[in-house]
């Protein structure tokens, strides 16, 4: 059976820490920033750490060798 490939757009958007878990950027942080309160601004600095049920179709599906 051929190597499956990482997709490029996950290579971009998602990293691994170290026990496994897949890191990500905050969502809701591209416009619109107006309207939201300044605890939503602060609280979304930075990354996040996926759901289990996401991370497991993102390591599956488009991290494979993750």
């Amino acid at each position: 059976m051929p190597k499956l490939k990482t997709k490029s757009g996950a290579k971009k958007r998602f990293s691994l820490t170290a026990t496994g878990k897949v890191r990500a950027n905050q969502a809701n942080k591209r416009h619109g920033m107006i309207k939201r309160t300044q605890k939503q601004i602060r609280n979304q600095r930075g990354t996040t750490i996926l759901a289990e049920a996401d991370m497991k179709v993102v390591k599956k599906i488009f991290m494979p060798y993750a």
